[in-house]
């Protein structure tokens, strides 16, 4: 097969080289990103063919032929990228999470390609704050407040548009938080900013402030990988939940960080103080995020079993330890959105 992934470079884009690249179905690799890794790139990266491109560039005719070029004779195109910073620029984070998503979706289809495999998330969904898995048929209404949500949410019409006027096959794949130890320092830089002393992550925070209700989920980016792959070789169709089993509360969170020392504040109280260290330039996220996992639904990921014969090899709370310590120790690797801190 052939497969191209684009934004190749990041978090997940990485985890999924490293899978595709140990496939002996996957015959050749492309990979697309703002930002390619040094030549001769160290593994994983070494594994593709790189293509520079900027999905949300100015020029969109040109970014669409690069996109198409890049994509011919592919039998997947896996779509990736997506843009988290700079959390002020409104008009930038969409030009890459939306206008691009549409524009690999249009560069597909020039090209041919008869398999779309897309990187939404469990922040497309409509707010659910029980505890009552959902599955895949819960709404992808987004969560208003949160830009996050709402460019997903956008995302998830494209495709529904994409699957009603083209004969792509299209699968979405709508995971939980996504951690590994090797985005340590881009996770820090894009979620705690320059200010937090990320040292002290190592059992050395005096107390873990934690919004009371507040409940998350997550999946190491190896098991998503994983997800993917199957995906990418099933040629499957239709949307799959992810996470790794368990649910992540803040007494977890608090025996990692803080040595058990927790503090449940209102989620009031920690929204304000959020809006005003993000207004200040001091935080580097907005308190949609809060929003968001507040009101974010627990994923039921039976289909993903099913279909997929997927079976997560971490939890929830050992993907969450494995980014706290990648975040206290700076890890990261060649790629440039991951590059490690220099000591």
């Amino acid at each position: 097969m052939r497969v191209v992934v684009v934004g190749a470079s990041g978090n997940v884009g990485t985890a999924v080289l490293r899978r595709l690249a140990a496939d002996e179905t996957v015959t050749s690799l492309v990979a697309v990103a703002r930002r390619t890794p040094r030549r001769p790139p160290p593994a994983p990266y070494d594994a593709a063919t790189w293509v520079a491109c900027d999905v949300g560039a100015d020029d969109e005719a040109a970014t669409v032929t690069t996109l198409a070029d890049a994509c011919a004779g592919a039998d997947t195109v896996v779509h990736l990228a997506w843009a988290i910073q700079p959390s002020h620029d409104r008009q930038r984070l969409r030009a890459t999470n939306v206008v691009g998503s549409r524009r690999v979706l249009t560069a597909a289809g020039r090209a041919g390609v008869p398999h779309v495999v897309v990187m939404s998330s469990v922040g497309a969904y409509a707010p659910s704050p029980g505890d009552e898995p959902r599955d895949e048929s819960w709404p992808t209404d987004g969560v208003r407040s949160s830009s996050y949500s709402v460019d997903k949410a956008s995302v998830e019409r494209l495709l529904d548009e994409a699957e009603a006027t083209t004969d792509l096959v299209v699968a979405r794949l709508r995971p939980a938080l996504v951690f590994q130890r090797a985005a340590g320092a881009e996770q820090s830089r894009y979620f705690l900013g320059p200010l937090v002393p990320t040292r002290l992550l190592d059992g050395e925070v005096p107390v873990l402030p934690w919004p009371r209700g507040l409940r998350l989920q997550a999946v190491h980016a190896d098991d998503l990988a994983d997800a993917v792959r199957e995906a990418v070789v099933r040629q499957v169709r239709g949307a799959f939940n992810l996470a790794g089993p368990g649910v992540v509360r803040g007494p977890d969170v608090a025996a990692l960080v803080s040595r058990a020392r927790l503090r449940e504040v209102p989620p009031a109280a920690a929204r304000a103080a959020l809006w005003s260290a993000w207004h200040a330039r001091v935080a580097p996220v907005g308190p949609g995020w809060l929003d968001m996992g507040m009101s974010a639904p627990l994923l039921d990921t039976g289909r993903a079993e099913r279909e997929l014969a997927w079976r997560p090899a971490r939890s929830g709370v050992e993907a969450v330890h494995e980014a706290v310590r990648g975040m206290a120790s700076g890890a990261g690797t060649a790629s440039p959105p991951l590059r490690g801190r220099r000591v």
